[in-house]
């Protein structure tokens, strides 16, 4: 007997809680379908005829929106420049930044974006120049510090390429 219940003593008390559900589903639906209207709920909410209140006014469509309406409620802020004179452009071509340890590329290509295409411009940056480029620089953000592009770019700008590479190696 001890064999029958470890063997199958899992399956007969799932049986058994599904037959208790069974008997409490259908003893609860017995029960209300016997007892009196007076004490059931009401399942099924009484017809009434619609009134004048409840019929919806038709509605009117919007007026068509017109342009000037849509102009924003404050006007447009033209960004700050990044930097004073020394990011502007200078007449005269522009030097070959890829020189400028630290300077590949991309960097070249982001550089000459952002309007800086002369040594003398780097070489005239100041601290808020440099922190508003840096800012500029995405994924290279730190390298003008880090680098030293000023002192760099002072070097090539005053044409002392000797001391460029004593101090920072071949050009």
């Amino acid at each position: 007997m001890q064999e029958f219940f470890m063997d199958y003593g899992l399956w007969l008390l799932i049986g058994l809680l599904v037959l208790i559900g069974a008997i409490f589903l259908l003893a609860g639906r017995k029960a209300s379908v016997d007892s009196p209207a007076a004490e059931r709920p009401a399942l099924v909410e009484k017809e009434v005829a619609p009134t004048a209140a409840a019929i919806p006014e038709p509605v009117t469509p919007a007026p068509p929106i017109i342009a000037a309406e849509l102009q924003p409620l404050v006007a447009p802020v033209a960004p700050p420049p990044i930097a004073s004179q020394a990011t502007a452009p200078v007449q005269g071509g522009q030097d070959n930044l890829l020189r400028m340890k630290g300077v590949g590329p991309k960097l070249n290509q982001l550089l000459i974006e952002l309007g800086v295409t002369r040594y003398e411009q780097i070489a005239n940056w100041t601290d808020a120049d440099l922190t508003a480029i840096d800012a500029k620089l995405g994924n290279f953000k730190g390298r003008p510090v880090r680098d030293q592009w000023i002192d760099q770019a002072k070097y090539l700008a005053a044409g002392d390429f000797a001391g460029f590479e004593a101090k920072y190696g071949k050009l």
